[in-house]
């Protein structure tokens, strides 16, 4: 349970960044699905919120690029 309240403080301290609109809850999305995930997986809370606002913050920069170049998405 440890793990999991620092994760929280981890997306808390993640949500002061300046990222712009999208890119920002993209990063905090990927923190607590990545907070959840790591939790279960070898209490790796922290880490995983980490890494899933790394990759939720590229997700949504790179939706944010496509829409700009009129780009519909990769379904």
């Amino acid at each position: 349970m440890k793990t999991l309240a620092a994760s929280l403080a981890v997306i808390a301290a993640l949500s002061t960044l300046p990222l712009e609109g999208a890119q920002a809850k993209g990063c905090l999305k990927g923190a607590m699905v990545g907070a959840i995930a790591g939790h279960y997986m070898h209490h790796h809370a922290v880490l995983g919120a980490i890494a899933g606002c790394a990759i939720g913050h590229h997700v949504a920069a790179q939706n944010a690029r496509d829409a700009r170049a009129g780009h519909h998405g990769h379904h």
